[in-house]
């Protein structure tokens, strides 16, 4: 595999903003010669498939901005610097939707922008849910609701659901209750 292999250089932050770094890298490609990548830095992020013991998933509606558009995710976060992804994944959860789980289980991590972004997701099951007080952050609207699974395989076939961490999870989420996937 050493021949599709990209070899750094050098490089430079171009951008810092808030929320989003972009890395500029001189690489050398595979046959010698040289060119440029640029990517997003993303220190990582939590996806929680939350399975309520009804067998219904917690599912959140939430405005994103680059898309226009509202959108049914799993709830999801970016896990902060130095801290456990599953505690991430603990406090995404109950700040989002006011939930604790009593079980987690690691499903699976997941890269969801390879050509432009060295972000990766981890996607947690969590169970035996009890309900509480949302704690948003700040500047953050979302609605959740409950659905089937197979409600959410319609809607990912309808296109309803787009996001791909969502649509991988509903898959996952899928496969484990047909006892096709073990974790």
């Amino acid at each position: 595999m050493d021949n599709l292999k990209e070899t750094r250089v050098d490089g430079e932050l171009a951008y810092q903003g808030r929320f989003l770094k972009v890395q500029r890298d001189t690489i050398q490609l595979p046959d010698g010669k040289r060119t440029t990548r640029e990517y997003i830095l993303h220190p990582g992020a939590v996806v929680i498939l939350p399975l309520l013991d009804d067998g219904t998933v917690l599912m959140e509606r939430q405005y994103r901005y680059p898309l226009h558009d509202v959108f049914i995710e799993f709830p999801a976060g970016k896990i902060d610097q130095g801290e456990d992804p599953l505690l991430a994944a603990k406090r995404e959860l109950e700040e989002e939707t006011g939930y604790t789980g009593g079980e987690w289980q690691f499903v699976t991590k997941i890269h969801n922008a390879i050509a432009y972004s060295d972000e990766h997701l981890d996607l947690y099951l969590a169970r035996g849910l009890k309900a509480g007080a949302a704690k948003l952050d700040e500047g953050e609207f979302l609605e959740t609701f409950t659905a089937t699974i197979d409600e959410l395989l319609q809607w990912v076939r309808e296109g309803k659901i787009t996001d791909v961490k969502t649509v991988i999870g509903i898959f996952w989420l899928d496969k484990l209750r047909a006892g096709d996937w073990k974790l």
